[in-house]
């Protein structure tokens, strides 16, 4: 009775009368070369890396948690991070003890979504890993624009001078964040984290555009 009401749908896929079917979950599986290494057209200054592109039913399930309100699928992105922040520990590419700082979201973002989904992201995937942290230590400025549509230009305007540092983080750091597009925001909250005095080793997304 209750499907006929608020029918179930995979988060992926659409299939009926799931939240999160078989197949999309071994789709979003990380494989053992996972995360890849990712150029942005703005450089950061430390390695991007991405677990895959914004496409399929990686970007369907960002975009639902986002957009539609699936906060039940911020789980199954979070495992698939939390996996690929594993893979860079055992490779050494970071060590630990380290924080992940989630990216900066827009505070009317935020509200509309019922919260911040990178931070909820950071939160789950930083759980039973050994030495890993979080700090939510990064906001934007008021009259930041919705970026989507913007060109690499218009992005780097857009967020220049506007991401400030809210708190104390210091260490080796990683900022994650669901997508990358340009790079225009980790740039600048690199910038800001490490003039704060923190040691950022990488750059951690669970989509790239």
């Amino acid at each position: 009775m209750l499907d006929l009401i608020l029918p179930l749908q995979c988060g992926g896929c659409g299939a009926p009368s799931t939240r999160w079917c078989a197949s999309c979950a071994a789709q979003l599986r990380v494989a053992d070369d996972q995360p890849h290494l990712f150029t942005p057209r703005t450089d950061p200054g430390v390695p991007v890396f991405a677990l895959g592109r914004h496409a399929g039913v990686r970007r369907q399930a960002i975009v639902a948690a986002k957009e539609r309100g699936r906060a039940d699928l911020i789980a199954p992105l979070a495992d698939a991070l939390r996996a690929g922040l594993h893979h860079l520990l055992v490779w050494g590419m970071v060590g630990t003890p380290v924080t992940l700082v989630p990216a900066p979201t827009r505070r009317i973002a935020a509200r509309r979504r019922g919260g911040d989904p990178v931070r909820r992201l950071a939160t789950l995937a930083a759980d039973g890993l050994p030495g890993v942290s979080v700090a939510t230590v990064l906001r934007l400025r008021p009259w930041v624009r919705d970026s989507v549509g913007l060109s690499s230009t218009a992005r780097q305007r857009n967020i220049a001078g506007r991401v400030r540092l809210v708190g104390g983080v210091a260490g080796e750091v990683v900022l994650v964040d669901d997508i990358v597009t340009t790079g225009a925001t980790a740039a600048e909250s690199v910038r800001m984290l490490t003039e704060a005095g923190a040691q950022v080793s990488a750059v951690l997304a669970i989509a790239h555009a």
